[in-house]
């Protein structure tokens, strides 16, 4: 789960973390009063979706200005004007693709006067099960930009989980930073609080871009990304509660309620599968005869008739699917159970692209009755290779 710049900044507050003083507005008549809460003399005003690149990133509308997703703004009037340019306006960045994503929300803070900025990020590091801590001088750039062209300034290392964050692995951080004096002990008390939340909270990834050292000396947090693991947000009701649904792909926030597996895709060919590895191999196979899958969607072991049924109505409610796919090998799962899933889903949404069905395992025989007598104009597969053969050329011709 991701959250806003302003939320990631309000939590970073709670734990005693350096960051500017600023306002979030949900309405442009709102910007002018919050703008002047602020001391000034700079503002910056920032458009607030879940995606990077904001900064470099244009609006769709010319109503919007010329300007990006993040404006420096050198007046109150001007913030506010700021705001109400970019309010309900479509922002597209290198992340979000040329759809872009609509800006429901601006948040205003106060300017800093700016020395250095350096990159910082803490990750979950799957190889070795542990915490892993990036830094780099090479703040305010994509950190992918700079591992391309820059790898040796980009330093790593992890947390042994047997004892924890130490002292040392903050001093690590700020000479990998260049840092020097009393900078080292305040980057020592950031790293510190950084890793606590990060442990506190379950989250995935939490990214400063930039970790600033101002003019006077001191040290800022300017920008911040978090997510959350999805699968521990039920120890966290006050994270649960920052969950902003409208910056979610509609199909996955439906998928999500009924406990499916789902993740929206480019291609064109709509995969019902259950397992995790099946799924993979079904979109490898899609790939392999010439065709694009348009989503990975694992239905999970133990699904029921009724989530079979949001399965497929959520595959077909995409205007870019031209086929669909359903590939279940049935161990925990019956292949009758997935047939009955799938006539009921037709019944309801209707037909309008070809459907292949390979259904292997248990209550086969059964499952493959039911699709029979139930009418419907349903492509029978063997195997996985038939059923992507098939489905390719239902869709390619």
């Amino acid at each position: 789960m991701n959250i806003h710049e302003y939320q990631a900044k309000a939590l970073l507050r709670s734990y005693g973390i350096p960051v500017s003083d600023g306002r979030v507005v949900l309405r442009a008549e709102e910007a002018k009063t919050a703008a002047g809460e602020l001391d000034g003399p700079l503002w910056v005003v920032k458009a607030q979706i879940h995606a990077g690149g904001r900064g470099k990133g244009h609006f769709k509308e010319p109503e919007a200005g010329e300007k990006g997703g993040v404006r420096l703004a050198r007046s109150v009037g001007e913030a506010a004007e700021f705001a109400r340019q970019m309010l309900g306006r479509t922002l597209v960045t290198i992340q979000t693709g040329e759809t872009g994503k609509q800006v429901n929300r601006i948040y205003i803070e106060d300017g800093s006067d700016i020395d250095r900025e350096f990159y910082l990020a803490f990750l979950i590091d799957r190889q070795t099960s542990r915490i892993s801590i990036v830094a780099s001088t090479e703040g305010g750039m994509s950190i992918e930009d700079v591992a391309h062209n820059t790898p040796e300034k980009i330093h790593t290392f992890t947390i042994d989980p047997a004892t924890g964050l130490q002292d040392f692995h903050g001093r690590r951080v700020a000479f990998a930073l260049g840092l020097s004096g009393a900078q080292v002990k305040s980057c020592v008390g950031i790293v510190k609080n950084l890793y606590r939340m990060f442990t506190d909270k379950d989250m995935d990834m939490l990214e400063i871009n930039p970790f600033c050292v101002l003019k006077d000396g001191s040290l800022k947090l300017l920008d911040a990304k978090m997510a959350f693991d999805g699968n521990a947000i039920y120890r966290h009701p006050d994270i649960a509660a920052l969950r902003d649904e409208t910056e979610e792909d509609p199909k996955e926030l439906a998928a999500s309620k009924f406990d499916l597996n789902y993740i929206a895709l480019d291609g064109e060919i709509g995969c019902m599968v259950n397992g995790a590895g099946l799924a993979m191999a079904t979109m490898d196979i899609i790939k392999l005869y010439g065709a694009e899958p348009a989503n990975f969607l694992d239905v999970g072991g133990g699904a029921t008739k009724e989530k079979v049924t949001e399965a497929f109505k959520i595959i077909t409610s995409d205007p870019q699917v031209k086929g669909i796919l359903v590939n279940i090998f049935g161990g925990i799962m019956r292949c009758d159970i997935i047939a009955e899933g799938v006539i009921a889903a037709v019944k309801e949404v209707g037909l309008k692209v070809p459907l292949v069905v390979r259904l292997e395992g248990t209550n086969v025989d059964l499952g493959k009755d039911i699709i029979r007598k139930s009418g419907l104009n349903v492509i029978a597969a063997d195997d996985l290779k038939d059923g992507a053969e098939k489905i390719v050329k239902a869709v390619k011709g």
